[in-house]
């Protein structure tokens, strides 16, 4: 075996924890994809013999690359917000990697409130909290130093205990978008309210925005107005695994609701209506 196929091996070897590293910092399975990819053919430029810890070189790698790809979302403002609305992780029994992502709890609900953070206070989160790297490695990433970038880490964590708690509980999830959608068919704004965080965000995908809908709402009272008396069509649906919706018209799934829920209300609707997105999602309709 040449040193090229022994690099590829031992490369793949650690797919699997760069590609978690990745997604999230990135809530996008393409863009986490991207980032390994990257990584690899920046690993396979590099001389290896000059790298004293070649697993903490490529996290170190992956995250750059990561952090790059996420600074550049707040300066691309030609790019579709829905672009980067977070990818739902499938639950695929067969599949290793996907298997740990939700034993963890890495899907919607989790991705969202991590969207709260700044990039440089998501990655020194991510990388300490979740990865056990020292602040010493992550500050060269950020071009900080160790206390400052324990001060992000630090605040990250400050910003995640104040933001709601998605409930994890399906049969609470599934009884707040009931209500949810019942009080959309019938126009009840008033409910609908009572049933928002008053902080709550609606974002579109772009093939959403592209069928009539906005790329982002804010607040309680502009949500509720966006479904009095809108969902009519849309069914309760199991999507990946938590409580949502799906309007399905002939039998065909047209537009996924996705609902992160926090202390029986819900804190973030996401609209996904692009083919290929809903074409990977584990979808089962349920009845009204």
């Amino acid at each position: 075996m040449d040193d090229r196929d022994w690099l590829a091996r031992w490369f793949e070897a650690h797919r699997s924890r760069l590609r978690a590293v990745a997604y999230r910092m990135l809530g996008s399975s393409t863009e986490a994809d991207d980032a390994v990819q990257e990584t690899w053919l920046r690993l396979s430029r590099t001389d290896v013999d000059a790298v004293d810890n070649l697993a903490g070189w490529l996290t170190t790698v992956v995250a750059r690359v990561s952090l790059n790809m996420l600074q550049a979302r707040t300066t691309r403002r030609e790019e579709p917000a829905g672009e980067d609305l977070p990818d739902p992780v499938s639950e695929d029994g067969d599949d290793p990697e996907q298997q740990a992502l939700q034993a963890e709890g890495v899907g919607l609900a989790l991705l969202v409130v991590l969207d709260t953070l700044t990039p440089p206070e998501r990655l020194a989160f991510v990388l300490h909290d979740l990865f056990a790297v020292p602040f010493e490695e992550i500050a060269p990433i950020l071009d900080r130093s160790p206390a400052a970038a324990r001060q992000l880490a630090s605040r990250a964590r400050r910003r995640l205990q104040g933001a709601p708690a998605p409930d994890t509980d399906l049969a609470r999830q599934r009884a707040v978008v009931d209500a949810f959608l019942a009080a959309s068919r019938e126009g009840n704004f008033e409910a609908l309210v009572a049933l928002l965080h008053p902080d709550v965000v609606l974002r579109a995908d772009q093939a959403a925005v592209r069928a009539g809908a906005d790329e982002e709402v804010r607040g309680a009272a502009a949500v509720a107005g966006s479904f009095s008396g809108r969902a009519v069509r849309a069914r309760p649906a199991l999507v990946d695994g938590a409580a949502g919706a799906v309007w399905a018209p002939g039998g065909r799934p047209r537009v996924v609701f996705g609902f992160t829920t926090a202390d029986g209300r819900i804190v973030a609707i996401d609209l996904l209506a692009d083919p290929e997105r809903l074409a990977a999602m584990r979808l089962t309709v349920l009845g009204d």
